[in-house]
């Protein structure tokens, strides 16, 4: 088991569980650890002043440390107390599965962190992004409910063929910008297709306006008032430089409303223009909103148009409540463009309340299925709501042949064999053998192909994402990212580490040796002249314990900086850090506890 079960991780379905992988806690470095406290101890001295007040305090209640990348197993022993759980992910997950994990109540981490060059943002899902990012906003019991009802909604999302184009291009984007050994030229035309994409999409899918949403809430978020908002959203939270940009008058503050789920994003360039919420009430109220325009609750012919469109598995509602799960090929619509005919192609499978119905699986439904959607002609009463009486009069009763017409030009003619009905007795579904179904001329359903099954409904309600039933379709696809550990690391790279691994244990076991520093110290200046991280890590020692040495590893620091342009803010960063010490929360454990 690759994650410490909890209550919460137990309600999770298979399909889910087959995303979360070991988090592999050995694997971080001496310099992944130190990029992790740099930029929790940044984050903490400056989104004090300008974070959500959920933001600081979310951080005690989750566990999260400035001083120790955090555990999966040290997470979830402490979100269980808010009702949530973490596990860790190989980065990006489809969106589908992103969201209906946040539906469970758990939030996916991605167990990687950013390298040092990318210490300020990277595109790629880190531990610092999901962990300090995400997890102490969740906190708040209001914007966690946000959270996971964003999920359950969010999940049934239709994609568009397009839309799963750009979680591959994005999801290989990530992995190679993160790759220490990736040419530039590979990671430059990743960013191209990403872009390209980016630009190829006009007409915006279900899933890329929701998605749209929650980079503008649950990523990109500011909260109250637009001439003094305070940072939410998770992006900005793990973001050190941007977190600090966004304050400024270069970005556009905007009241954040409905309209912002046409507004696409470049997750390669910092954001041109932010949404801000007055309060998180008021992230409910725009989802509902968007809700009910989405075809879960429409339902329609535009619902099942866009399943067909998204090439892919996904689920519409009778009125009746009967479910019809597949890849959806064609809709027949009458002249007012309502449906009067659906069909899937491949393995397709009947449901009721999310519930397969027996003898209606996959297997059965093998190659497809199609059914009418409306009332008979010229009778007010709708099959559904017919009682025995009238179902016996138009011979809609075992052993009888029938010929029903139905308003839009569909008719089946058939031998009634058998029918389902639901616990109030309603039917749900009619069986017929020696059957011909017809759209006027057209032949939809041959005798020779065996028992037609007919959906009875007057309309369909509700069109989304995804099956009914979970287990009706094998769901587990997903194969874990094995990233290639190198057996042997560099001589000069492993004594960088072991030089960090010094430090970090003279800081934790609070034995720091001046002599010892001063060796360290006289190293890095002639074998890594370009290394900043590490020396700002000696000048908080220095500075702390008063050394002289303080003063020489300061000069040495304003030097690099003058030298090195695009870390010059960095290193007076954390020249202010060592200077202002950060009151860390408690940390979490690194081992697992098991």
């Amino acid at each position: 088991m690759a994650y410490e079960e909890n209550e919460v991780l137990r309600r999770l379905p298979e399909h889910l569980k087959q995303f979360i992988n070991d988090q592999h806690y050995e694997s971080y470095t001496p310099i992944d650890q130190a990029v992790w406290r740099y930029v929790m101890r940044k984050n903490v001295d400056y989104l004090k002043k300008v974070a959500h007040g959920s933001y600081v305090e979310g951080l005690q209640k989750t566990g999260i440390s400035t001083e120790t990348i955090p555990s999966m197993y040290g997470m979830n022993r402490i979100l269980k107390d808010i009702g949530w759980a973490a596990v860790a992910v190989d980065g990006f997950i489809p969106p589908t599965a992103f969201m209906e994990f946040q539906a469970y109540n758990v939030l996916v981490i991605a167990q990687d962190i950013r390298q040092i060059q990318n210490i300020e943002y990277t595109p790629a899902p880190d531990i610092i992004h999901e962990s300090a990012g995400h997890a102490p906003i969740i906190a708040n019991p209001e914007y966690a409910e946000y959270l996971r009802r964003f999920g359950e909604i969010g999940s049934k999302a239709i994609s568009s063929s397009l839309d799963y184009e750009m979680y591959e291009a994005i999801r290989h984007l990530s992995i190679v910008k993160e790759d220490r050994e990736s040419d530039p030229k590979v990671i430059d035309r990743a960013e191209e297709k990403v872009l390209d994409l980016q630009n190829s999409m006009t007409e915006l899918s279900e899933m890329a306006k929701i998605r749209n949403l929650h980079w503008w809430t649950v990523e990109y978020g500011l909260i109250g008032t637009v001439e003094n908002p305070k940072i939410y959203g998770a992006g900005l939270l793990s973001s050190i430089g941007e977190s600090k940009w966004c304050m400024g008058s270069e970005v556009k503050k905007l009241p954040y409303d409905i309209s912002a789920a046409e507004v696409n994003f470049d997750i390669t360039q910092p954001q041109p223009q932010l949404f801000v919420t007055p309060d998180f009430a008021h992230l409910n109220f725009v989802l509902e909103q968007f809700a009910n325009q989405m075809g879960l609750r429409t339902g329609g012919t535009e619902g099942i148009k866009q399943l067909i469109e998204s090439k892919n598995l996904g689920t519409i509602e009778y009125n009746t409540g009967i479910q019809v799960s597949g890849v959806f090929k064609r809709v027949i619509t009458d002249s007012h463009d309502n449906p009067v005919y659906i069909q899937t192609e491949g393995p397709t499978a009947l449901s009721y309340h999310e519930k397969e119905l027996i003898g209606h699986g996959t297997v059965y439904h093998s190659h497809g299925f199609g059914s009418p959607v409306g009332k008979l002609k010229n009778i007010n009463i709708a099959i559904e709501n017919m009682s025995p009486y009238d179902l016996e009069a138009y011979k809609i009763r075992e052993g009888e042949m029938t010929k029903l017409e139905f308003e839009g030009g569909i008719t089946v003619e058939g031998e009634v064999i058998t029918g389902a009905r639901n616990r109030k007795g309603k039917v749900l579904l009619v069986s017929f053998k020696n059957c011909t179904v017809k759209h006027y001329d057209e032949i939809l359903f041959h005798p020779d192909w065996g028992v037609y099954d007919m959906a009875i409904g007057k309309s369909i309600i509700s069109a989304y994402a995804g099956p009914a039933d979970f287990t009706s379709f094998d769901m587990i696809t997903h194969q874990l990212e094995t990233k290639v550990k190198k057996l042997e690391v560099p001589a000069k790279e492993q004594k960088l580490r072991e030089m960090y691994q010094q430090l970090r244990g003279m800081r934790e076991n609070n034995l720091i040796n001046e002599e010892k520093l001063s060796q360290i110290f006289e190293t890095l200046k002639s074998e890594y002249p370009t290394e900043w991280l590490l020396p700002v890590e000696i000048y908080e020692l220095a500075f702390l314990n008063k050394y002289v040495l303080q003063q020489e590893i300061k000069d040495y620091l304003n030097n690099l900086a003058k030298q090195q342009k695009e870390v010059t803010h960095l290193i007076e960063d954390g020249i202010h850090l060592s200077e202002n010490p950060v009151i860390s929360a408690e940390p979490v454990s690194s081992t697992p506890d098991l």
